[in-house]
């Protein structure tokens, strides 16, 4: 049948031409990235690939552009750049033959010693589902399938395999879900994967709950869902996996999918050929939708100077200046002022083609912070290498995608940095008060020596570009443009999941959620902890006012409309994230949660309204009792800032009539 004909009705017909045997063969994979195919109907082998900053594992022949980590695209807390790095990723997928790429990664951030910090997105439900979903849209423009991960609650690479993840239903629904259920509902996305642990004491790859009721029945999903790597092993059996919702098993070797086992289920009347067609046209659904039934050719690009561009911007829009004592930055542009460039960060690359996992990328180059320094210099600035006879010293310090600290599969045991780096930062600052201390990682991390250091900025893993981007920014012909996506705290114990081993690593296989909603920014403010930088932070080159707040209910009333006016009052342009928060009268929620964030660039004296729409159904919240979401009529506080902790303007507004 030809591409112009409707899609089910081509399903339909591929279905009725596979044999029960060619349809056992395509719910396990062939190889480590390639689906079976059907010779005898002219199917080829799907290829997938990884993954969420750029495409992984591929050899020199195929070398791709490395954009900066998941943790910095959602620093940039800017949709439409993300939508672009979207198209940009899925291009590059294309160009080696793949029809679904594995990402984006938006597990919630429940530790900051995950190993996988430095992959996802943040610790916020919402924000999670806002970045979310342009970059699955960006993706699937290009004719790739996005492959959301990992569904659900993958919070820790510790025992992942074995994990059994115990979580209240109303933390499913009001932290855990909502990105997934956004990735579905708005972003379209036309495949799941599954992830390693079980949940509530079903294995994730045999979830009905799931895979079934929550991603099919209730979020109308129609792609396929696929096991995490090798994660279907600890499953019952291949007729419970299907079951429950699963398409496919990956990779193929050594897999309970296997075709003869799932002959056997169907033989022995433990699943039915219906069942299993329902899985079947699924795969096929998406192998229609990317073109991979029409063996449409790859049409994507990779390494393009766009994108190596659109890596530095990315950049340059999540770096975070956490702190900035006496303008020590941007580094006055005045030939002969003499800079100290320290720190074992300073050459070492971050686009490692095998550490951090499936994140990892093989790029064709990458701009050492060293590099970078050197080519943006430009001739206005002296280098020497003693933080002594230097004006400022900058010291890179940071982690690595070494096992241990931010990389998949073992979590990080402490938030100190390693070696002796906090010892070289307290020495330069004894030596040189205009230290600035640049930080390449991907999770906060402890810092001892805050209070003797002019200047903070997290670069996290910043991409091929990244040297380009550092020198830019800290040189001032661009702006740092990120804010946090997660808090920093002060000490480990401020984190919830850390108050006892039942919360983390967990005892006897088990890991119990006991902090249910009060993740991140929510706990601190819940319990009243001053965190060292709270979520939403992240200072600019220049300076924004507030004022002018209005909230009214729309003429609905199923509407809550709140604007402000934002005001550039400082000599340079630059841009600003207004944050919306609104707190409950629920004694059981948080005293307030992110529901909206524009981020705009205004000129000097620029003035801009911002508009802000909130349904009500946003308001509500999770009941356990009635199973249902809930409407509760009170007094909302109403809160814009720069952050969770910097309020700028304040309003309560009451909803009387719920």
């Amino acid at each position: 049948m030809s591409e112009s004909d409707p899609l089910e009705q081509r399903v339909s017909d591929l279905l009725q031409r596979l044999t029960l045997a060619e349809k056992v063969s395509l719910c396990a994979g062939k190889s480590l990235f390639k689906t079976q195919g059907v010779p005898r109907l002219g199917i080829a082998p799907m290829k997938m690939t990884d993954g969420p900053r750029g495409i992984a594992f591929h050899s020199a022949l195929h070398r791709c552009t490395a954009f900066p980590s998941g943790i910095a695209q959602a620093a940039s807390w800017n949709e439409s750049l993300l939508q672009v790095y979207g198209e940009a990723v899925g291009d590059e997928a294309s160009s080696v033959g793949a029809r679904v790429l594995l990402g984006p990664a938006i597990n919630i951030t429940r530790t900051p010693l995950n190993g996988r910090t430095f992959e996802y997105l943040s610790e916020d439900p919402y924000l999670n589902a806002r970045l979310a979903v342009p970059i699955i849209r960006g993706i699937q423009q290009r004719g790739v399938a996005a492959c959301v991960k990992h569904l659900a609650v993958n919070n820790q690479e510790t025992n992942r395999v074995r994990l059994d993840a115990k979580v209240s239903e109303q933390a499913l629904e009001e932290s855990y879900l909502p990105a997934f259920k956004a990735a579905v509902e708005t972003g379209g996305a036309w495949s799941v994967m599954a992830a390693y642990n079980a949940l509530n004491g079903f294995p994730c790859c045999e979830s009905e709950y799931l895979l079934q009721h929550k991603l099919r029945n209730e979020w109308g999903f129609r792609g396929f869902v696929v096991s995490d790597w090798f994660a279907a092993r600890r499953t019952s059996s291949a007729q419970a996996c299907l079951r429950a919702g699963l398409n496919l098993e990956m990779p193929g070797k050594g897999s309970r999918l296997k075709a003869r086992n799932l002959r056997n289920a169907v033989a022995a009347g433990q699943l039915t050929e219906a069942e299993l067609d329902g899985r079947v046209a699924d795969l096929l659904r998406v192998m229609a939708l990317t073109g991979h039934l029409d063996n449409t050719p790859s049409a994507g690009r990779r390494n393009t100077p766009a994108h190596q561009q659109l890596a530095r911007t990315m950049a340059e829009e999540s770096f975070t200046l956490l702190k900035n004592r006496d303008a020590v930055l941007p580094l006055a542009p005045r030939c002969g002022l003499r800079i100290a460039l320290l720190g074992p960060k300073l050459a070492s690359r971050n686009c490692f083609p095998l550490w951090g996992g499936s994140a990892g990328v093989w790029p064709p180059y990458e701009v050492t912070p060293l590099a970078g320094m050197r080519r943006e210099n430009k001739g206005r600035y002296t280098f020497v290498r003693s933080a002594e006879e230097a004006d400022v010293a900058v010291v890179f310090a940071g982690l690595s995608h070494r096992p241990g600290l931010d990389s998949e599969g073992v979590d990080r045991k402490a938030l100190a940095l390693p070696g002796a780096q906090d010892a070289l930062i307290r020495k330069t600052a004894a030596v040189n008060p205009n230290t600035v201390v640049v930080l390449l990682c991907g999770a906060p991390v402890a810092m001892p020596w805050l209070n003797e250091v002019a200047a903070v900025m997290m670069a996290w893993y910043p991409g091929v570009e990244g040297g380009s981007a550092i020198a830019r920014v800290l040189f001032g012909d661009a702006e740092p443009g990120g804010r946090l996506p997660v808090t920093f705290p002060a000490r480990l114990a401020d984190s919830p999941a850390h108050r006892s081993l039942r919360t983390f690593p967990g005892e006897n296989n088990v890991v119990h959620y006991d902090e249910a909603c009060f993740v991140g920014y929510r706990y601190a403010d819940y319990a009243g902890i001053a965190p060292l930088f709270p979520f939403g932070h992240g200072l600019t080159y220049t300076r924004f006012a507030f004022s002018d707040l209005l909230c009214e209910l729309g003429a609905d009333d199923e509407v809550l409309r709140i604007s402000c006016q934002l005001t550039n009052t400082g000599q340079r342009a630059g841009s600003e994230v207004a944050q919306l928060y609104i707190g409950s009268p629920v004694e059981s929620c948080p005293p307030q949660a992110l529901k909206g964030f524009v981020k705009v660039r205004l000129a000097p004296g620029e003035r801009r309204r911002l508009d802000f729409e909130v349904p009500l159904d946003q308001l509500a919240h999770y009941d356990e009792i009635s199973a249902s979401w809930v409407r509760t009529a009170g007094d909302y506080r109403v809160h814009v800032g720069r952050s969770s902790r910097d309020v700028q303007l304040s309003a309560a507004i009451s909803l009387d009539d719920w």
